[in-house]
């Protein structure tokens, strides 16, 4: 629309000039009727400038009123801070935005837009000590280069008076943000705040659904979703996949021997001696009695064998409760094109039963899926008549 204007106001200048030089080839254009034309033209720019930029407000408050009003419509945590950031860089002068809040456990969670100048951990102001109240905070920065962050405004985020965290906007130019943009901000904060409450309660119920309660380690339903989720996405990057499947050794005997409450206690001490030396980006199921799994994405059968020698070193450094010693049978599998979840975890399962008839306490990787001969060919019949 701004573009049809600024067209239409060159086109009655040029119409008006185009006019001036047909009466010049007859007289002299009067100057007095020339200037006029030309401040005409000029307040026709101006404005054309002035409408442009009202769109562009106008625009960018439709995006934000939008945003506002899906805070609210969703208990995911990380769309929630997404709109939430989305809402805020909607705001006239701000170029970023930060978003950080307490996790389910207490971790912070850190969500950043338009902050590739900077690393949003480091942007993110300390949270509160518990008990204190925030208020809003300005900041100043100095960049020797061009397009850095000159300024930012950190609002808090509340729910039924629980500080959760810290909404912090930044501008690359002027000065200061001013205070429109802080009441922007603060109104922005007081829905926002509620919407991330609501979802940092549902993901600390879907963490509590999602995890055994004996070992800590997630569950069986966890492992399987999480290994067809991994499956496809290693198949669409063409990333490499390993998975380790793997149990106690003669851990029955060891519940007949101890009773099944102290059995119990093996296990959980099992599991946490198993979580110290387990990636991050790893996946630690309890998938069984006595049985887990491991996922380790962006990884290979060597990786998974190495983890496999820690996880022994570990139950076998010091005795595990009553149980003394415990001994680790695994199966290793590396995903096949031709895998799906199921058939990797087959892969990987069988292996296991391959490891623990070996003599125990070893490692089996699984071989490659038998080849399927090809279907048979039938050769096609010559036509009726045919030669």
């Amino acid at each position: 629309m701004t573009s049809y204007l600024a067209l239409g106001a060159a086109g009655v200048a040029l119409v008006l000039l185009a006019g001036l030089w047909l009466r010049g080839r007859a007289r002299p254009v009067d100057p007095e009727l020339a200037d006029a034309l030309a401040e005409v033209n000029e307040r026709m720019e101006r404005l054309a400038g002035d409408l442009s930029t009202a769109l562009a407000r106008a625009r960018a408050e439709g995006l934000r009123g939008r945003a506002l009003g899906d805070l609210a419509g969703s208990i995911d945590l990380d769309e929630v801070l997404t709109r939430t950031l989305e809402a805020a860089t909607a705001t006239r002068g701000v170029d970023a935005a930060v978003v950080s809040v307490r996790g389910p456990g207490g971790e912070p969670v850190v969500a950043g837009l338009g902050v590739d100048a900077f690393d949003p951990e480091t942007a993110r102001p300390t949270m509160p000590p518990d008990g204190t109240r925030a208020r809003a905070v300005r900041v100043s920065y100095v960049y020797e280069r061009e397009g850095g962050i000159r300024s930012g405004l950190a609002v808090p985020l509340e729910s039924d008076g629980e500080q959760l965290g810290f909404l912090t906007v930044y501008a690359r130019s002027g000065g200061e943000l001013d205070d429109d943009v802080l009441v922007q901000l603060e109104e922005l904060a007081s829905r926002a705040g509620p919407a991330v409450d609501n979802a940092r309660r549902f993901r600390e119920a879907r963490q509590l659904a999602d995890m055994d309660a004996l070992t800590g380690l997630h569950n069986r339903r966890y492992f399987h979703e999480t290994l067809a989720r991994e499956v496809a996405r290693a198949h669409r990057y063409d990333r490499s996949l390993a998975l380790v499947v793997l149990d106690l050794d003669d851990f029955k005997a060891i519940n007949d021997r101890i009773g099944h409450l102290a059995g119990d206690a093996v296990l959980a001490e099992a599991a946490e001696r198993g979580l110290d030396v387990v990636r991050s980006a790893d996946v630690a199921c309890r998938v069984g009695g006595d049985e887990f799994a491991i996922v380790l994405p962006e990884s290979t059968v060597d990786d998974a064998e190495g983890l496999y020698r820690r996880l022994g070193v570990a139950l076998t450094k010091r005795p595990v409760g009553q149980a003394g010693t415990l001994a680790l049978s695994a199966g290793v599998a590396g995903l096949r094109p031709e895998d799906d979840a199921v058939s990797f975890f087959e892969r990987a399962d069988e292996a296991l039963y391959q490891a623990k008839s070996a003599g125990k306490g070893t490692v089996a990787i699984a071989s490659a899926p038998e080849p399927q001969p090809p279907p048979p060919t039938t050769l096609p019949r010559s036509a009726p008549g045919g030669n």
